[in-house]
């Protein structure tokens, strides 16, 4: 069946065929055709990534009436960043239409251009419930001319505490309208919904409710409280070309695990409700830019977030209930790609692990922490592919080509692939060979819990609460008492990051990067922890009194509880 099938204009299905739409999803399959003829209430349940957007966006765009300059189709959905999305879409849908005008409305930034583009006159309008609201109190936005509503993620925006406000918007459109629902899941207030406001609803279900894709695999991983993030690294480097968003239960801890990637060298970053409207766009275009490699998310902010080529969705904290674990896990897999859905979990959450795989219908199996050995295998055979695909176009290299082969010319070809390959993986090889493997978690407990703030004890809670911050004040201590912080008096003057200073340090030493964390860079100096004192002991002998660039390095062993520094002096440092 093609989009033509469906009964679309032909100006609207040479427009999506040029965007690369090849072939109606499921669930465009079953609404376009019933949403077309304008007549009917809707329910379409189908999991995140198969294209609901196409399916109502679609039959909206035709049968607009471009002679009324008025609002005629209204789009509630929960967050910014899908109003945004939504938006976008509608508009590339649409360019075959000249006059087509549609305006997104949310909150986070100045309200004055979205009144001036309602007064200019629009004929679609999307926006989340607490601005629409707004703009209705103003009296800036007129309903009466309504004949399409859609409740997009309907299960979330109710979920989220909207229910108040889609009530006050369905009370100020006309009687006569269209109520269109689409959600990945069926709560029980949805049901309300469509029992107070839908008259014979169609309904169309894809897939089992509450369910996700089916190209999408789920994993969990049994994991000591105190490895959390160690496994989260591994877990990241286990998989080459690893590009995922990260789901933590508070705003503080995406922005502490953010914090931690990109100070053991990863290209990560938050998202979370803390952020200004400016703020959070920047992260996301980062991350459809592939500028980023981890996104680090709470549940709320992710919502609505459609990036193709995401291969991982890792729960660092397990969600509140299946729903939200159903919406995590499709932010991967999406538009028929396949993805990968792991859960970092303690022995204790493993019932939660039960309950969910229950209430989707989905095996969710058990994931060993991968091995160094196994990393360090996965990321040179990574690298030997590429090198395998790579195209030699010999016009372009053919100036360099000699000098390249008679530099290299009492090399064996052996001893160039080692070398290569030594280049190439080497901070997977100096951070992994010989390093231990993790344990799973099978009955520490109690470890886990004061390590990852009593999570367990928190499922249900609405804030982060006191107890959340003692014990994550705790296990902050805990582990300072275990690692050794070190001095050293280069920094960025001296051309370093925080890269290139772990580097610089590692292969100096020997010491593995990935033992070194908690990076603070300055323009003359830096701090960073090791994990052991051995290890601290170790960088000292080795650099103290090395030349870089013309200084002589000078490293010492702070203490445990390091002060910030004032006017350039160290924190409580000691010499060794």
């Amino acid at each position: 069946m093609s989009f033509k099938d469906l009964g679309l204009h032909d100006p609207i299905v040479e427009t999506i065929t040029k965007l690369g739409f090849a072939e109606p999803t499921a669930i465009q399959k079953e609404a376009i055709p019933l949403l077309l003829r304008g007549n009917t209430d809707f329910i379409g349940l189908a999991q995140t990534g198969t294209g609901k957007t196409a399916a109502f966006g679609l039959p909206i765009i035709q049968l607009i009436d471009l002679a009324q300059q008025s609002p005629q189709a209204i789009i509630v959905c929960p967050t910014r960043e899908l109003c945004v999305q939504i938006t976008t879409e509608l508009e590339n849908y649409s360019k075959h239409l000249k006059g087509l005008r549609m305006c997104s409305v949310y909150g986070g930034v100045s309200i004055t251009s979205q009144l001036t583009a309602l007064k200019r006159g629009v004929h679609i309008v999307v926006g989340t419930p607490g601005r629409l609201i707004d703009h209705l109190d103003r009296r800036t936005l007129d309903l009466s001319g309504i004949r399409i509503v859609v409740l997009d993620e309907a299960d979330e925006m109710l979920k989220m505490g909207f229910q108040d406000d889609v009530d006050a918007i369905l009370a100020k459109v006309p009687a006569q309208k269209n109520l269109w629902l689409f959600s990945a899941t069926m709560p029980g207030a949805i049901a309300k919904i469509t029992k107070q406001y839908m008259k014979d609803p169609a309904t169309v279900t894809i897939g089992q409710q509450n369910s996700g894709a089916n190209n999408l695999e789920h994993f969990y991983c049994l994991v000591g409280g105190k490895d959390v993030f160690q496994a989260l690294k591994r877990f990241i480097d286990a998989y080459p070309g690893f590009f995922g968003i990260v789901f933590t239960r508070t705003k503080r801890d995406a922005r502490q695990v953010a914090e931690w990637l990109n100070k053991a060298g990863y290209n990560a970053d938050a998202l979370h409700g803390d952020l200004s409207q400016a703020q959070r766009d920047f992260v996301m275009n980062k991350f459809r830019s592939n500028s980023l490699d981890v996104l680090v998310a709470t549940d709320v902010a992710a919502r609505g977030i459609d990036v193709s080529n995401v291969t991982h969705v890792i729960h660092y904290h397990l969600p509140d209930d299946a729903e939200n674990y159903t919406h995590r896990s499709g932010r991967t897999a999406r538009a028929g790609k396949s993805g990968i859905s792991i859960a970092l979990v303690t022995s204790r959450e493993r019932s939660r692990i039960r309950y969910i795989e229950r209430d989707l219908g989905v095996g969710i199996n058990l994931i060993e922490i991968p091995t160094g050995t196994q990393i360090c295998a996965k990321q040179v055979e990574h690298f030997l592919k590429k090198v395998n695909e790579t195209p030699v176009v010999e016009s372009e290299i053919a100036n360099y080509l000699p000098k390249a082969l008679d530099f290299l010319k009492d090399l064996s070809k052996e001893e160039i692939i080692k070398r290569v390959v030594s280049f190439e993986c080497n901070r997977f090889l100096k951070a992994y060979n010989g390093v231990e493997n993790m344990r799973s978690d099978m009955g520490e407990e109690r470890g886990g819990r004061e390590e990852r703030g009593g999570r367990e004890e928190r499922f249900g809670s609405r804030s982060e609460s006191r107890s959340e911050s003692r014990s994550e004040g705790r296990s902050d201590t805990a582990n300072r008492e275990k690692e050794n912080r070190l001095f050293i008096n280069v920094g960025s003057v001296d051309g370093l990051n925080k890269k290139t200073l772990i580097q610089l340090i590692s292969s100096k030493t020997a010491v593995a990067e990935s033992s070194m964390n908690q990076i603070s860079l300055n323009e003359r100096f830096a701090f960073f922890n090791v994990e052991t004192l051995s290890q601290a002991e170790k960088i000292v002998s080795v650099l103290q009194g090395v030349n870089l660039n013309g200084r002589t390095v000078r490293i010492e062993l702070s203490s445990n509880k390091p002060s910030k520094p004032a006017g350039g002096r160290r924190d409580n440092a000691r010499r060794f």
